[in-house]
């Protein structure tokens, strides 16, 4: 009885420490410094949630930029099961998913002979990311100006002002949030 006491007035006390306390603190020090991303980083549109900034969303129509493919499972970007494909580089299921999305995006975009930007056939490691390079935007321009019938330099000046540089200049590489890219766009047309 002399150790049992002890024992559990140390898991009693640790689990008030740890389960209660420093949750609240943690979420008491988001709430005040970090609310945006302590609510999802949500983006609302005519008063209705659209997305969210950190979450990535499957785009099919030709007349949107598309963003990376999702590795998650069973539906494409579920925040609940984020992970990597782990697929290697010299699996054949990869070479095949890869196929597939070059072909997917060339049958988009018949005309368009330049190389793919890799991060438009491979996923990222979360599976979820919502960007895309640069690159890849770019690469998209050409077909996403003439379905809209918009002016190419309209739709490279949008990927311009929606690129994001690396964080804190050193972090990362310059991206462009596909979801704020893919609204800009619809805000362009609604205004021309």
């Amino acid at each position: 009885m002399k150790l049992i006491r002890p024992a559990v007035t140390i898991f009693a006390l640790l689990t008030v420490i740890t389960g209660v306390a420093y949750p609240l603190a943690v979420t008491a020090i988001a709430e005040v410094g970090f609310k945006e991303q302590a609510h999802g980083s949500l983006i609302e549109q005519d008063g209705r949630v659209v997305g969210s900034r950190l979450i990535g969303q499957s785009f099919t129509d030709p007349r949107y930029f598309w963003g990376r493919p999702s590795a998650t499972g069973p539906m494409a970007n579920n925040g609940a099961a984020s992970s990597g494909s782990n697929l290697g580089p010299s699996n054949p299921a990869l070479h095949g998913a890869v196929k597939a999305r070059v072909a997917a995006l060339r049958a988009a975009d018949p005309g368009n002979t330049a190389p793919v930007p890799v991060d438009l056939v491979t996923a990222s490691a979360s599976g979820l990311d919502p960007h895309i390079s640069p690159a890849a935007a770019a690469y998209q321009a050409p077909r996403i100006a003439r379905l809209r019938g918009v002016a190419l330099p309209q739709v490279q000046a949008l990927i311009a002002a929606h690129t994001e540089g690396r964080q804190l200049g050193v972090l990362g590489e310059a991206r462009v949030n596909v979801l704020t890219l893919n609204l800009a766009l619809d805000a362009l047309q609604k205004t021309a």
